[in-house]
């Protein structure tokens, strides 16, 4: 006898009955670029915090002591960083979300006053660059609650959208649900297509079109790397989008993209797709809005 339990993942999504494109004006693809703002908000013994953040341009932890050459690749990130990202967004009119960790918007809020007065998002990415898997529900409740009001004081605007570094907890969507001032959560990385819950919409994200792979080990090493890497995915989910919605995210930090010999990719990136007619580039807030206004009925 064969026993089958209720399984609590759902693998099959979509599957045989994708919906129809539904973006503004026709458009045969939504896509969303995302600048991770975490400067400022990385483990860092000289902050207080227990441990150093071990992931940047090089992979050495410092343990036991401030790691100072940690700290100043970040600080490059709002130094120079944002300047170079923002200049290129400006240039061909594409408004991006800033996903922002509540330390950071504390130490940062002119970056945010910056972003929002040229039209982009401000969403939350949690107070420290943390993952959230081992948080108790209380606690991971007060980092919300936190950051969503660090926020709202560092740039004027209430953030609607969030995502947590790498794995949310097992109560962090219904958390964001309960709250009822969060449009969407990102902690998604299994479709192209958003869904909905009820009110609260899922806008998947992505790791492969994303400028992490800059990073030790992770694939991307000259500016073109990036940049026909993400071309590709915009071509192939563009051509997928004349049938079926499709969703595409690109993911940017401050740190990566925008140094001087990367931030070519990003600029080519964006040459291309507003190139091309029938593409809707977007925050994540309009792109959630928009789904759940067209979408919500069938949720």
């Amino acid at each position: 006898m064969t026993f089958q339990t209720p399984d609590r993942r759902d693998l099959r999504g979509y599957f045989g009955a994708e919906p129809a494109s539904c973006w503004p004006e026709g458009a045969r693809l939504a896509v969303s670029f995302v600048v991770n703002v975490e400067e400022g908000a990385e483990f860092s013994i000289g902050d207080g915090d227990a441990r150093n953040e071990p992931t940047y341009e090089i992979r050495e932890e410092v343990v036991g002591a401030p790691d100072l050459c940690m700290e100043t690749h970040f600080a490059y990130g709002t130094r120079q960083g944002y300047a170079r990202i923002a200049r290129a967004f400006e240039g061909v009119g594409v408004r991006a979300t800033f996903s922002t960790c509540g330390r950071a918007a504390e130490r940062a809020p002119w970056l945010l006053r910056d972003a929002v007065a040229h039209g982009h998002e401000v969403s939350c990415h949690g107070w420290l660059w943390e993952r959230h898997a081992n948080m108790a529900r209380a606690e991971e409740e007060a980092v919300i609650a936190r950051t969503h009001d660090a926020i709202t004081r560092a740039c004027g605007v209430a953030p609607v959208g969030w995502h947590t570094r790498s794995s949310a907890s097992v109560n962090t969507r219904a958390l964001l649900k309960a709250r009822g001032d969060f449009l969407y959560d990102s902690d998604a990385y299994d479709d192209d297509i958003p869904r909905i819950e009820g009110t609260h919409v899922i806008l998947p994200y992505a790791f492969d079109t994303n400028d992490m792979r800059f990073s030790p080990g992770g694939g991307f090493v000259q500016a073109r790397d990036f940049s026909e890497y993400v071309i590709g995915a915009f071509e192939r989910l563009y051509a997928e989008g004349a049938g079926v919605a499709r969703m595409m995210s690109v993911g940017l930090h401050l740190r990566l993209i925008g140094r001087p010999g990367r931030i070519a990719g990003l600029e080519q990136v964006l040459a291309h797709m507003t190139s091309r007619g029938g593409v809707w580039i977007a925050p994540r807030r309009e792109i959630a809005a928009h789904w759940a206004q067209t979408q919500g009925q069938r949720a």
